[in-house]
């Protein structure tokens, strides 16, 4: 019996203790970030631009699930931040979509010229593992990053009404 109740706590600590320091990496506002390294719509190396020079606001987009935050992105198009201070952009996550990468990466050409904004592509998760924004399947996270290079806001999932509102002002 005790030898049961042994391996029980040892594996409620292990799992602790993995859940714990998963919390550590865990992207959260006032934490600095850095460029990365990931891809541009053609496939070729490209880094997050802008990060420190400007306030950048970026949505991290499982293709799959590309629109749900159009609303915020409406809103802040809507508002008309002055473009020598701020920069909205999109990266695509390439890895957890059902489609395959040269089909996501023609419409996003497409989008590119269409609405002359910045969309990068991210094939290996980096963004989501060296940011620390865990499971991004089927959802879109939003990460707003000030001239100091901290997080002023994030979240993973849809954002709407009084949120956009904050977000905006």
């Amino acid at each position: 019996m005790f030898m049961k109740e042994s391996k029980v706590l040892a594996f409620s600590t292990a799992l602790l203790v993995l859940f714990a320091g998963a919390a550590l990496y865990a992207l959260s506002v006032g934490q600095e970030v850095s460029s990365l390294q990931i891809t541009d719509a053609n496939g070729k190396p490209a880094a997050i631009p802008f990060i420190g020079s400007k306030v950048v606001s970026i949505f991290y987009n499982d293709a799959d699930a590309a629109d749900i935050n159009d609303q915020l992105a409406d809103a802040i198009k809507a508002k008309k931040f002055p473009e020598a201070k701020y920069k909205g952009m999109g990266i695509a996550n390439l890895a957890d979509s059902k489609a395959p990468n040269f089909v996501i990466r023609k419409v996003i050409q497409g989008k590119i010229k269409k609405y002359n904004t910045t969309i990068l592509t991210d094939s290996e998760r980096k963004v989501a593992k060296l940011w620390g924004l865990g499971d991004c399947n089927n959802t879109s996270v939003f990460i707003l990053i000030g001239v100091d290079k901290k997080v002023k806001y994030v979240k993973k999932g849809a954002i709407r009404g009084e949120e956009i509102t904050t977000i905006i002002n």
